[in-house]
């Protein structure tokens, strides 16, 4: 396989496998307008050039690899704290919170017309959500980083239907597995409790059972946590790869999400006062924030790959003339 060195910014980095390349690419993160060499290449020549499969007219988007816009060179593997993160969120929705609240509740009324269906609400909230939650995420993800959203990104995830769906069939499978496998020993001595009739037994192996089930199914979610934010940024990845590129971004992460989901409690108890009226604003508040939380867990170019000091040719310097 081959070995590729990016010049982005002011710095090379590599030599990377042609697979992070792409990825680089499909995040934004090597623009079409940045460099790229590798071995029997006279010289560097853009990425676009190099690659024009993996680039349109206005970049990775129109070519189909990402549904969301260009993100920054990485973040900070997640080291930013809980507090900034939601600074930051507020920021962002400063004097824009319009088209964010529209979209919550158009989603709210749509997923309240689905349940109102009678018969089949359940069967087509099964096949539906996945896309729709899919399409948030891009919508969010859109702007968060400052692009423009559209209400009709409601329904973009709809054009990753297959990948959308599975990943959400299989992220409730392997909660559901977890929170099964961790209740068994519980679930064990309640059936010896139920037989032997005996009440106070009977309440300790619920308490057993349901407990390391509940934990079990909290750890899954948090580690599946960023499966969409994947398939938003990457359309080609499959629902298998995204659940694994999810569960690798959240390794030490679990907690840090957890604590940052908590920070809304108190909003949440204050919405319920409002009879459900300040959900209108703490959901794109919590939407944002989790999206900013997505971007921050990015690792910056210079960790993924070795910053080359001594380029290929040309030298750094006959590089910076030619752009």
């Amino acid at each position: 396989m081959k070995s590729w060195h990016a010049y982005v910014g002011d710095k090379q980095y590599g030599p990377v496998g042609e697979d992070v390349l792409k990825r680089w690419i499909s995040q934004g993160r090597i623009g079409p307008e940045d460099y790229i060499w590798t071995e029997g290449m006279a010289d560097w020549i853009k990425a676009c050039e190099a690659m024009p499969e993996m680039f349109g007219p206005a970049g990775p988007t129109a070519a189909g690899v990402s549904m969301t816009p260009k993100t920054a060179p990485g973040g900070t593997t997640g080291q930013t704290p809980n507090y900034q993160i939601t600074a930051q969120a507020r920021q962002c929705l400063s004097s824009r919170w319009g088209l964010p609240i529209a979209f919550s509740l158009l989603l709210f009324l749509l997923s309240m017309a689905i349940s109102m269906i009678p018969y089949v609400s359940g069967l087509i909230s099964l096949v539906i959500t996945g896309p729709l939650q899919l399409g948030a995420i891009i919508f969010y993800i859109t702007f968060t980083r400052g692009a423009q959203p559209r209400l009709g990104m409601m329904f973009e995830g709809f054009k990753n239907f297959g990948n959308a769906l599975g990943a959400y069939l299989l992220m409730g499978l392997f909660v559901f597995l977890w929170m099964i496998a961790c209740a068994l020993p519980g679930l064990a001595v309640l059936a010896i409790a139920a037989a032997m009739e005996n009440q106070i037994a009977i309440g300790f192996a619920f308490i057993l059972a349901a407990v390391p089930g509940m934990l079990a199914a909290i750890i899954a979610q948090l580690r599946y946590s960023q499966t969409f934010y994947v398939l938003a940024d990457n359309i080609t990845s499959g629902p298998l790869e995204a659940i694994n590129t999810s569960k690798a971004m959240m390794v030490d992460r679990k907690g840090k999400l957890f604590c940052l989901g908590l920070r809304f409690i108190g909003w949440y108890l204050l919405c319920i006062l409002t009879l459900g009226i300040g959900f209108l604003w703490l959901v794109p508040y919590m939407s944002v924030a989790f999206a900013r939380f997505y971007d921050d867990l990015q690792t910056p170019l210079a960790q993924e790959a070795q910053n080359i000091q001594t380029s290929p040719s040309p030298q750094p310097d006959t590089l910076d003339a030619e752009q």
